[in-house]
């Protein structure tokens, strides 16, 4: 005889655990699947259970998500991922067509898809609540083929990078007292990302994107702190002349996403990835860092670094500098290295002007001529672009003031021709405008013509930390020091990073000398040898500022170092090349140099 609980029987159904969480709902219909059913019904349901098999084994795990119902013809999935969710949906329409194979257009089996994220209750068999309801509903407004999803969910995605949108408008729905905002979704366009991939002119400089830094999943406070350092990352590489950076609001879209080199380099355009992780204990910081390659889809730097959290916010900010220095530096070595040993053919734009830049103020002779060959190439592939032709301008212009020119007429003549094509080629490019003045300085000695193309240029870009290092120096052959020290200030300001930092310690030391702050230029002169020991006008700063000082002896070891160099370099020459000899200063700065040893 069967057991039949009393009815006063008080045990209670051992039900699966609830939770509440925040799910994408995608609810998937076949199109007409009562007519397909009816037409043949044993191929239907064996298509039908090879394609829920499919989607069990293969589409889930791949996008992270749950069955939670099959029927007999439609599922229920639950993901935690909306753009998962969304990436799965598109997924089910492109397999679907697999199992259509030898059958006519009747008898094809479609899907419709809907998607809706929200607050549900879980459970280990089901999922319940009024999104499951909304998720359903919106798939009716699909047809064969689509995917509709709510105004919820789509708000969670990024256009052009998780799928092209369609807006529906406001939607009524059976049982739904009010419109809901719909979205047709299609995978991207090949058309719109190749319609956001052609700026007019070629990008020049290497490009970076910081991805926001991750924390431990459920970790508010290291998510923020994430943001922030990633925020604050940008901001610091952004002052880097030479290096490009994307925005924080286009890198924000791939944040808590699986790192796909070649996808952000699709988007972005970046040739370089920085990523992180990071965890806040208390008023420590600890980010595990990762610079990768998108060309190469390689690891070109990694490093662990740890700082005090209250320390993001202050102004010095130790860890954010102290990242941005070992980046910058590691893309710099990254591009110096391909421009070195690779065939000028196969390099980048980027990579040739880059290790152009850096190579040119490197100590070798054999990188300072690698640095022309790089620049001629590049002007020869480049022809529209201005920046090639004022590097170069400025290449020929270091050759004739290190003393390294058998030609310097010659050389003289092909700087000056070199910006001139530049400016031709973009009247407003504030880097030619910058260089042109320079040269107007050291070359055609035209102090009122130099004046008027660097104003030009902090016009037309007022960041532009070259015009603002040759305008110090202007200032200071003129003897205007107050002037001179605050356009060598800015410029030192804008470039903190800069590959060619030693070049505008050097000349910022000329500004000093022209304002008489003898120990700011002792300070700047050492602080540019100590990255590169090749500029003989360094040494000339810094023989002067010594001997102004009081320090003959050490500014008789800097002209010995000076004259290794430069063995016929004398103070005649000094009078007549050095932007000093047009100015006030010359006899009294060409006394110094003979005091510590320089030959007359």
């Amino acid at each position: 005889m069967e057991n039949i609980p009393s009815a006063n029987t008080t045990t209670e159904p051992n039900w699966p655990e609830l939770r509440q969480e925040r799910r994408a709902i995608v609810v998937v219909d076949v199109v007409e699947s009562v007519r397909l059913m009816q037409a043949n019904e044993a191929d239907f349901i064996d298509r039908w259970r090879r394609f829920v098999n499919e989607v069990r084994t293969q589409v889930l795990p791949a996008h992270g998500g749950r069955l939670v119902k099959s029927l007999g013809d439609g599922l229920l999935l639950e993901f935690e991922s909306v753009p998962s969710a969304v990436s799965a949906g598109l997924d089910l329409h492109h397999r679907v067509a697999g199992f259509n194979v030898g059958r006519a257009g009747d008898a094809r089996m479609e899907l419709r898809v809907g998607a809706h994220v929200a607050e549900v209750v879980v459970d280990e068999l089901d999922i319940y609540g009024s999104g499951v309801n909304l998720a359903a509903r919106i798939a009716t407004l699909a047809r064969a083929g689509d995917t509709v999803v709510t105004a919820d969910l789509r708000d969670q995605l990024v256009h052009g990078l998780d799928a092209d949108f369609e807006d529906l408008g406001e939607c009524y729905l059976k049982h739904i007292e009010k419109p809901v905002r719909a979205y047709r979704v299609r995978s991207v366009s090949d058309s719109i990302l190749a319609r956001s991939q052609h700026p007019t002119l070629p990008e020049l400089r290497p490009t970076i994107a910081v991805i926001p830094f991750r924390g431990v999943p459920g970790d508010v406070v290291a998510q923020m702190f994430g943001d922030v350092i990633a925020d604050e990352v940008i901001a610091a590489l952004s002052n880097a002349a030479e290096l490009n950076v994307i925005s924080r609001m286009s890198t924000a879209a791939f944040r808590d996403r699986e790192l796909d080199l070649p996808r952000i380099a699709g988007h972005l355009r970046a040739g370089y990835v920085l990523s992180g992780r990071l965890v806040v204990l208390g008023s420590d910081i600890r980010i595990l860092l990762e610079l990768a390659d998108t060309e190469t889809c390689s690891v070109v730097w990694a490093d662990s670094m740890e700082g005090d959290a209250r320390d993001t916010f202050h102004a010095d900010r130790e860890l954010i500098w102290g990242i941005v220095s070992r980046v910058s530096t590691a893309i710099i070595q990254t591009e110096v290295r391909r421009a070195v040993v690779q065939p000028l053919a196969t390099l980048k734009s980027h990579s040739l002007m880059l290790g152009a830049i850096t190579l040119m103020h490197r100590t070798s002779r054999t990188d300072f001529e690698r640095a022309r060959q790089l620049l001629e190439h590049l002007v020869d592939r480049e022809s529209r672009h201005p920046r090639p032709h004022a590097w170069l301008a400025n290449w020929h212009a270091l050759r004739v003031t290190q003393s390294q020119s058998p030609a310097p007429l010659e050389d003289t003549q092909r700087a000056l021709d070199h910006a001139r094509r530049a400016l031709d080629r973009d009247p407003g490019c504030a880097l030619a405008l910058a260089i042109d003045g320079v040269l107007q300085i050291n070359l055609v000695k035209d102090f009122g013509a130099a004046e008027k193309q660097l104003t030009a240029a902090l016009v037309s870009n007022p960041n532009e930390p070259l015009a603002w290092l040759f305008k110090g120096v202007l200032h200071g052959f003129r003897a205007e020091g107050a002037q001179a020290e605050a356009a060598s200030d800015r410029a030192l300001a804008l470039t903190p990073l800069d590959p060619m930092r030693h070049y505008y310690d050097a000349l910022a030391a000329s500004a000093a000398l022209g304002a008489r702050n003898y120990s700011k230029a002792t300070r700047l002169a050492q602080a540019s040898l100590h990255a590169n020991r090749t500029h003989p006008s360094t040494y000339r700063a810094l023989a002067i500022a010594q001997v102004m000082s009081g320090n003959l002896e050490a500014a008789t070891t800097t002209v010995a170092q000076l004259r290794g160099l430069t063995p016929h370099y004398t103070v005649s020459d000094f009078k007549a090349l050095s932007g000093f000899g047009g100015g006030p200063l010359r006899d009294e700065f060409a006394d110094a140099l003979r005091a510590a040893g320089l030959p007359a």
